[in-house]
């Protein structure tokens, strides 16, 4: 399985599309809550939501959103970086509920190959999150600094750290 990408290996104009989707869970939506000392009623409390807002249920916390769709990408984007340099834009374009299951594309806009170091390049990426209606939820932008194959071979190949497992 493929775990992150080279420079080389990112083109401009290509769609990764990740896989699997996640259906949010209301324990999910309050444990991000929690653990983020997000307390707005909106996202916790089911009456303040039904009697009190446009929605008339909770939503589920943006920032879990962009969360989610930012560890689905690592796989296809982000698993190789050296490191994450910006979050250029977030969007939150409409809300997510509880039972809705979150769905992610990544899009190449750009890359540029480091100025200071000749082994890592940048990638300007878009990454899209949409529900399983096909309602588009949440857009950002980032730019990650990748190694070049030189780099990752310079440095022990694919995974390094990993312990060479013995047959039982």
């Amino acid at each position: 399985m493929q775990f992150g990408r080279t420079y080389e290996e990112f083109e401009i104009g290509a769609i990764y599309k990740h896989w699997p989707g996640k259906t949010v869970t209301e324990y999910d939506d309050h444990l991000f809550c929690l653990l983020t000392m997000n307390h707005h009623p909106l996202h916790m409390d089911a009456n303040y939501a039904e009697r009190t807002t446009d929605f008339g249920r909770n939503v589920v916390v943006g920032n879990y959103v962009y969360s989610l769709l930012l560890g689905m990408s690592v796989p296809d984007v982000s698993g190789k970086a050296i490191a994450n340099l910006e979050i250029e834009s977030l969007r939150h374009v409409a809300p997510t509920f509880h039972g809705d299951t979150i769905y992610g594309e990544t899009t190449v806009l750009d890359k540029r190959p480091s100025k200071s170091k000749d082994d890592r390049g940048i990638v300007h990426v878009e990454t899209r999150g949409y529900k399983q209606d096909g309602t588009l939820v949440c857009v950002f932008r980032r730019k990650v600094m990748v190694p070049t194959a030189t780099y990752v071979k310079e440095r022990g190949g694919e995974q390094p750290g990993r312990p060479e497992l013995g047959e039982n």
